[in-house]
């Protein structure tokens, strides 16, 4: 007998039974990441809707390589965080290093985002690239993105080792999203 399909569920906003408000400082005191070296920076950003309204219910999860561009080193990059009422999301981390691709390709350092929303049936991903970081221009992702949407993956520098990646759910202006 053949079981009937079952519909995806929209995302959320159920966030407060899995928001925990810490895991947004991947250097906190606890996190496991004590004594790793590293250029300390911090990641934030705004999400919007397709008319440009913060989504002020959404959730947002980082997953990075350490320093040394490797996943199972001594960091431990997993990071999650609310938006807020402005839908602004905030993370303080380690910058990642350069990390190993296919076929030998070396990625330039980024983060994955995975966005979380109601009104979403599947969250998005995409990737938070440094602006300015010299291998950008060979990475074997980014070069697959049209020139004129690179910069929807650009984290820009604003000052004290902070970076501003602001992601746009749809329409003008729309982040580029990876099917994975």
């Amino acid at each position: 007998m053949l079981t009937p399909a079952t519909a995806h569920q929209t995302a959320g906003p159920y966030w407060h039974m899995i928001d925990f408000p810490e895991w947004a400082d991947l250097l906190r005191a606890g996190s496991g990441n004590e004594g790793v070296e590293g250029e300390r920076i911090t990641l934030t950003g705004r999400i919007t809707d397709g008319d440009g309204a913060p989504v002020v219910d959404g959730l947002v999860e980082i997953w990075q390589a350490g320093p040394d561009g490797r996943y199972d080193g001594a960091f431990h990059g997993f990071g999650r965080c609310a938006t807020d009422a402005e839908g602004r999301f905030r993370f303080a981390t380690l910058k990642p290093g350069a990390v190993p691709g296919r076929g030998n390709a070396i990625q330039a350092p980024h983060i994955a985002i995975a966005v979380f929303a109601r009104g979403l049936m599947r969250h998005v991903v995409t990737r938070a690239y440094f602006a300015g970081e010299a291998l950008n221009a060979t990475d074997p992702v980014l070069g697959l993105v049209e020139e004129a949407r690179r910069g929807t993956l650009l984290a820009q520098p604003s000052g004290g080792g902070a970076w501003t990646l602001d992601i746009r759910l749809q329409g003008d202006g729309e982040t580029v999203f990876l099917d994975v």
